[in-house]
């Protein structure tokens, strides 16, 4: 079965007159976001590649001489892909690049390293070069730099032949024989953008959709594939699958189509844009959940439509998952609204690209704080527990609803230091129906966090490269207590997210981008609790009405008996009508809270967290006992949610850091090892660092 015949078209109808109006709106809201370059810029980016095009060809011919190859025979070839390939890329936007070389050029010494004919070392002496950064040990190893302003990832495959032909055509299997992974994974991000573009009908309705798109899951707080959402690649594939539904549709249909296929459709079916090829004498795993265990744990499966097929977006989790679904359904119904009232006027596409209020949809937040000691140091621990970060997303989530915030934010004092966000609220209530109904359990509204926690910080911690300086401090906060340089960020920190950002990800396998975690296990008294019968104070109870709002679970439908699921939803209606699948039900958001906002407590290295009453008043005290800490983590007070405590929390703390740094504390009760009896402060948990 051909490529051709594999999705079969919903519509083939040509776009109306009302939805001409409506991509022509659409087109000029995207160029008053500043969506596309300037034309000065894109013959920059030509000259730019051009210039790398030259050092690669300079740099092939002294390594053919290094190694005794000859050297006019010895040629490199530069390759886009990426949104730079697709055709999406914004102003500022880098642009993904692949060198390809024969088989005597070595990633390791020739590629990377000092020596005097690599890559690297050519790299750092180029005219116009600069910010020049190497990352061997990645999963996707990379060059990072600069020319001529413009930046530029540049990665590496190494090919099983001594000398490369003109004209070398990258996108079919073969090309893979006998490559390292490295190879095969640099390769592929150029093979699966290609593919991509050859599957879609119309490539112009497909960059227009996918630009607009790509504003919406970035500005609604859902682009970000390391922390459990979508990254390019992701977005590329499934808008081109709409388009594949729609081949005749204009960029406004492709939109309000994409909203109604995805917010009906049944995870785990996959979203596949071709058949999963397989190649025996190749002879390397594809995703398949009928072979490979490990794929029938994936939750929202899109597959890469190059050989090997992988699942692109194995890192989405439970929350993560019900947080693009609840912004699909969104979607479905504000494309609705506009498409209905614009037919005489403007379309307003600024309202389905509204910000997601993340610093107020939430009472509760924990904030994850990375800080080191110099730039270098800094730059390389933030990728290091931002690769980690979804371990405490999947783990946290469990007990409670998680909605990370996908991008950093960075305090404006304190450029070596950065707090990522993460929502929570009550675990969504499980739908029973039947005789099951009155055994449906309750979302809990206490929760106790202290175990993922310290399972996160533990984990991160004993990455074998850190260095001292490299600190990690993860704290319960609510929004009243947010910090006021995160407030001034906007409604959900978006104002540091330019309508051009959101480039590929040259890395997006956060999996295996650096090594050597180890899980250290968690000592049995380091969960904190709260037990009457040992003398703790009793928790304030909720205020009326403020309990955190339950929704329905997301449960994804079960796979056919034969292991993979249906390839496409239905398709048309018994009359022969064109349709979509029925939308799933609508699930309600957390309800919007607000608060005084208290001046900015000073940072903590704490890494552990206490019982929480999701149901308690954002005002009402929450006073907590807990248990000593016999681990070699750093720990700090659990502060009490009055605002009299808050103030005399950060009062007495004033005197031992500034806002901003990020230290080595802890407050020793009175047998402490000063020797000096030090009575808790008033609302403060006392908790040791041993």
């Amino acid at each position: 079965m051909g490529p051709a015949s594999f999705i079969e078209p919903i519509s083939t109808a040509a776009p109306s007159r009302a939805d001409l109006k409506h991509s022509e709106d659409l087109e000029q809201y995207l160029r008053a976001q500043n969506l596309y370059e300037s034309r000065e810029e894109a013959e920059l980016r030509e000259e730019v590649l051009g210039a790398l095009d030259t050092l690669v060809k300079e740099w092939i011919k002294g390594v053919a001489a290094h190694h005794g190859q000859p050297v006019e025979d010895a040629t490199a070839v530069i390759y886009t892909f990426g949104s730079y390939r697709l055709g999406v890329h914004g102003p500022g936007a880098d642009i993904d690049t692949l060198c390809v070389g024969p088989s005597y050029a070595t990633r390791e010494s020739d590629f990377f390293g000092p020596a005097p004919h690599s890559l690297q070392t050519l790299l750092a002496s180029a005219p116009g070069l600069a910010a020049l950064r190497a990352v061997p040990a990645a999963y996707v190893p990379v060059l990072e730099f600069r020319l001529r302003g413009v930046a530029v990832d540049l990665l590496y495959a190494s090919l099983a032949v001594p000398a490369l032909r003109a004209g070398l055509d990258v996108s079919g299997s073969a090309v893979l024989r006998h490559c390292d992974d490295a190879s095969v994974r640099s390769l592929n991000g150029c093979r699966v953008t290609d593919t991509v573009l050859r599957e879609v009908p119309d490539p112009a309705a497909f960059r227009a959709a996918l630009r607009l798109l790509k504003l919406w899951a970035a500005r609604r707080g859902v682009y970000s594939n390391v922390t459990g959402y979508l990254g390019g690649v992701n977005w590329a594939i499934l808008v081109a699958y709409v388009c594949r539904l729609y081949p005749r549709a204009a960029p406004s249909t492709v939109v309000s189509r994409f909203f109604k296929v995805l917010s009906g459709w049944k995870w785990p079916t996959p979203i596949l844009l071709r058949p999963i090829e397989r190649d025996v004498s190749l002879g390397m795993p594809v995703w398949d959940p009928r072979e490979n265990p490990r794929d029938r744990s994936h939750l929202m499966p899109i597959i890469t439509p190059a050989y090997p097929a992988m699942n692109s977006s194995y890192n989405v989790s439970e929350c993560t998952l019900g947080a693009m679904v609840d912004e699909f359904a969104r979607g479905d119904a504000v494309c609705d609204e506009i498409l209905a009232g614009g037919a005489g006027g403007v379309t307003d596409w600024a309202r389905l690209n509204e910000p997601f209020p993340f610093f107020t949809a939430f009472k509760h937040y924990l904030q994850v704080d990375i800080v080191a000691a110099s730039e270098a140091d800094f730059e390389v621990w933030e990728g290091w527990v931002t690769s980690r970060l979804r371990l405490l997303i999947r783990s946290a989530g469990s007990i409670v609803e998680v909605r990370p915030w996908p991008k950093p934010l960075r305090p404006p004092a304190d450029p070596l230091a950065c707090s990522y966000f993460l929502g929570l609220s009550k675990k969504r209530a499980v739908a029973l129906t039947g005789a099951y109904a009155p055994h449906a359990p309750a979302p809990a509204a206490r929760v106790d966090l202290t175990q993922p926690v310290n399972d996160f910080a533990h984990r991160v911690k004993d990455w074998a490269e850190r260095r001292p300086g490299m600190e990690l401090a993860v704290r319960h906060v609510l929004q009243k207590q947010l910090p006021d340089w995160v407030r001034a960020a906007g409604p959900g920190g978006a104002s540091g997210l330019a309508a051009g950002q959101g480039a590929e990800e040259a890395m997006q396998d956060a999996e295996g981008a650096m090594q050597g975690a180890s899980a250290a296990p968690t000592p049995a008294n380091s969960r904190t609790a709260v037990d009457a019968s040992k003398g703790c104070p009793a928790q304030a109870a909720s205020g009326a009405g403020e309990e955190l709002e339950s929704r329905p679970a997301h449960a994804p439908a079960p796979q056919n008996g034969e292991g993979l699921p249906p390839m496409a939803p239905p398709r048309r209606a018994p009359d022969g009508s064109a349709r979509v699948p029925e939308p799933a039900p609508k699930r309600s958001r957390t309800e919007e809270t607000g608060g005084p906002a208290p001046s900015d407590a000073p940072r903590r290295a704490a890494s552990d967290l206490s019982v929480m009453d999701l149901g308690a008043a954002a005002g009402k005290a929450d006073n907590v006992c807990s248990t000593t800490e016999a681990s070699s983590m750093d720990v700090a007070s659990t502060q009490t949610l009055g605002d009299a405590a808050d103030a005399e929390a950060a009062k007495a703390e004033a005197g031992l850091r500034g806002v901003g740094e990020l230290a080595e504390w802890a407050v020793l009760d009175s047998e402490g090892a000063t020797g000096k009896p030090t009575p808790p402060r008033p609302g403060v948990t006392v908790r040791l660092a041993s």
